[in-house]
């Protein structure tokens, strides 16, 4: 009976040989330790890629008694910013070597929460990653005990809670700041819907930044988060011609707007200068390019990652780590018409 010539896996200990390290300084590597040197590590992650390296986490688990795996709730991931920052997240655990499970709100209620939650914990998740920043949410978490280490993304600080966020305030004034500095002095605000706790801060945001230049606040359209209710509230602000400028509380709502701009004659721009908010990748392609806010979500998911193994390993913190957005000037702005 001939041999199996199967060729095994490799192994932790096949990268330290290639490395020419311990197998100490393999581990310490794999799990992110902070005392090896930069070159040491660079040695390793180049054996490990040059084998096909892949840790084997069942292993792992016995060894530590954690599952490897993280749970992640989201909602709203059928537009863009939701579902990028969802997959930050999910980039980030990877990235540690954790698995993700994952879980979707199609509305969000206080029994689909409480159920999404459970499902996490009878996998027996090492700790929860939700992102749904809606107020219902946030009362939801404030009345669960949890059993394992949990981070909010899109809350505000919070003393009973984990959280990490891009401040929604501040990408809104950088939004209005550049339409004033451009010499708007009417600016309209479609925004999203108000129970969601982005959409609000951005329209506090547009609110606070009008006051504090001195301008009346503008006319605000509430919105869905849709292409379809930025296009109808276009053709309402088409039809008074009572604004010079438009802040949008995402892209997709301000594409439906620069529909609505078109058919209506107006054009973006010299006649309506138009701003966005997540700068997702087709922003740069629109007719005119939109000038938007980016929100950072590959840094906002390292974040989120680094704070729920920070409280998996400590203990529950209570922290909050806040990333200020910037703010892409592109075609869509210019100074009113005189």
């Amino acid at each position: 009976m001939s041999a199996n010539t199967t060729p095994r896996p490799p192994v932790m200990e096949d990268v330290a040989r290639l490395a020419g390290v311990s197998h100490q300084t393999v581990s310490r590597v794999l799990n992110t330790h902070p005392n090896v040197s930069a070159r040491t590590r660079k040695r390793v992650e180049r054996a490990i890629a040059e084998l096909g390296y892949r840790r084997n986490t069942a292993a792992r688990s016995l060894v530590t008694r954690r599952s490897q795996a993280i749970g992640v709730l989201g909602a709203g991931t059928a537009h863009y910013g939701p579902a990028n920052t969802l997959l930050g997240v999910q980039q980030a655990a990877r990235n540690e070597g954790y698995a993700v499970s994952m879980a979707s709100l199609s509305e969000v209620t206080t029994a689909g929460i409480h159920d999404a939650l459970e499902h996490f914990l009878l996998q027996s998740v090492d700790g929860i990653v939700v992102i749904v920043p809606h107020e219902t949410m946030l009362t939801s978490l404030h009345a669960i005990a949890l059993s394992v280490p949990l981070v909010a993304v899109g809350f505000g600080a919070d003393e009973h809670l984990t959280v990490a966020a891009v401040n929604q305030r501040v990408g809104a004034a950088l939004a209005v700041q550049h339409l004033v500095n451009l010499g708007h002095t009417s600016i309209a605000h479609v925004s999203g819907p108000q129970d969601w706790i982005d959409a609000a801060a951005r329209t506090e945001g547009w609110r606070r930044s009008l006051e504090q230049a001195g301008l009346p606040e503008g006319v605000l359209v509430q919105g869905d988060w849709s292409a379809e209710s930025g296009y109808r509230a276009g053709l309402e602000l088409a039809a008074a011609r009572n604004v010079t400028a438009l802040f949008a509380a995402n892209d997709q709502m301000a594409l439906g707007a620069l529909r609505a701009f078109s058919e209506a004659g107006l054009r973006v721009p010299e006649d309506i200068s138009v701003v966005g908010f997540d700068d997702q990748p087709e922003a740069g392609y629109f007719v005119p390019p939109l000038t938007t806010v980016n929100q950072g979500f590959k840094e906002l998911g390292a974040r989120c990652i680094r704070m729920l193994l920070s409280d998996m390993a400590n203990g529950p913190s209570a922290a909050a780590s806040v990333l200020n957005p910037k703010l892409v000037v592109r075609g869509s702005t210019a100074p009113p018409a005189q």
